[in-house]
């Protein structure tokens, strides 16, 4: 049992998911503790109290926006059989992908921050992608060693398609990104 109470609890809760907003906006250089406690609703003081550092409320937005990916996946295998893998195509290629970068998914959105990030924030991002490797896995046909490979072309392949889609100016372009890339993924069972 944790003798953290609720409402310190909930204020942890609100500065992580107010971190993940920013961080997914501005990049991880692009913000600074200030805005971000703004963006959660708190002092600095208050995100001190919970993070003792920029870098280690980076950590633990990264670390979490993995796991609801994983979560997703896995609720929609649980959920849509076999009919799941479309639907997340369809999900992931669809209106999400424009919208507002807070909103958007860790996978896509904070993968190039990681890249630029240190060993611990690498490691923890590897641990939790792994972990969506294997979900997304476990919904498709083959061997495991088929299954693995299958699923890392599919996640590469989406949130390379939407990091281009939203790059480009014309909405055009766009779709016609999320276009082949849901094409070329639907062949991917």
């Amino acid at each position: 049992m944790s003798n953290v109470s609720p409402r310190k609890e909930e204020s942890r809760s609100r500065i992580l998911e107010g971190a993940g907003r920013g961080f997914r906006s501005h990049g991880y250089g692009g913000v600074g503790v200030d805005a971000l406690a703004k963006e959660a609703g708190v002092t600095s003081g208050a995100f001190y109290a919970h993070f003792k550092s920029k870098a280690a409320v980076f950590r633990e937005a990264v670390i979490t926006g993995l796991q609801g990916v994983r979560r997703h996946i896995e609720t929609m295998t649980a959920t849509h059989g076999a009919a799941w893998r479309e639907m997340f195509i369809d999900f992931y290629l669809g209106d999400r992908r424009t919208v507002d970068m807070a909103g958007s998914c860790t996978l896509q959105s904070l993968t190039g921050e990681v890249a630029r990030s240190d060993a611990e924030v690498r490691a923890a991002y590897e641990r939790e992608l792994g972990d969506i490797i294997t979900a997304t896995a476990a919904g498709l046909e083959g061997s495991e060693e088929e299954r693995r490979v299958k699923a890392i072309a599919l996640l590469a392949l989406l949130t390379g398609a939407v990091t281009m889609a939203r790059a480009v100016n014309d909405p055009a372009t766009s779709e016609e990104i999320a276009d082949a890339a849901r094409l070329v993924a639907k062949g991917i069972r």
